[in-house]
């Protein structure tokens, strides 16, 4: 699906290249076709009040929202769900299972520490959602889980700051070792997205770039 002209030009390149990329990984794996094209990852700092993005998100998008332990993790997070249901958005949250189940999320995100977790994750929720962050230092998880997160793609801030960037080369190796999808993180934005063409990945994730992207786009009523 084509974003109308009410998105700004940075959000239908993120969004074309994220449909386009899905569409090429599902033709040599069914697998893709049922992932989101793109993830917007909430930060307590970078990315305030989240569900006005999410709200500005395409249909068939998703949400990680990460709440690091804010006190105000609940009444965020229930806001994101109402914003993504009524966007036809999916809302994945970030490690915290209680919390997911507190506000209906459709899944959970782990950091690379906790994937092997996920086994035990699918056994409690079969029809989660399950992503895990993954740096390309290790054999990549793959028990349990939908898909990976590889990350930095390009020079990055917040987390991914003070790690060397994988650049096209070393993401699309990593991608082809990989037994599952593997979404862009990291320095990915409407200037960069269109070099990963051709590179494997399912799909595109984000933080400030997708926020600033979708910041003033149409509005559902």
């Amino acid at each position: 699906m084509n974003l109308s002209a009410g998105y700004s030009a940075e959000a239908r390149a993120l969004w074309d290249v994220a449909t386009a990329l899905n569409r090429a990984a599902a033709a040599v794996s069914p697998r893709p076709a049922a992932l989101p094209p793109l993830l917007f990852f909430t930060d307590p700092v970078r990315t305030p009040r989240p569900w006005e993005t999410a709200k500005r998100l395409p249909a068939g998008a998703a949400v990680v929202f990460r709440a690091f332990g804010a006190p105000d993790a609940m009444e965020t997070g229930r806001r994101l769900r109402d914003a993504t249901r009524a966007a036809g958005v999916k809302l994945l949250v970030g490690l915290d299972s209680d919390l997911a189940r507190s506000v209906q999320a459709d899944g959970l995100h782990l950091p690379e520490r906790a994937a092997t977790r996920a086994p035990a994750i699918r056994t409690a929720w079969p029809d989660a959602l399950l992503t895990a962050a993954w740096h390309g230092a290790e054999t990549p998880p793959v028990q349990g889980l939908d898909a990976l997160v590889l990350s930095p793609v390009f020079p990055a801030g917040g987390a991914s700051a003070d790690k060397p960037a994988l650049g096209v080369q070393g993401f699309t190796a990593q991608v082809r070792r990989a037994a599952l999808p593997v979404y862009a993180l990291g320095g990915v934005d409407a200037k960069t997205a269109d070099r990963l063409t051709g590179s494997g990945a399912c799909g595109l994730a984000g933080v400030g770039a997708i926020r600033s992207a979708f910041a003033e786009a149409v509005v559902r009523t």
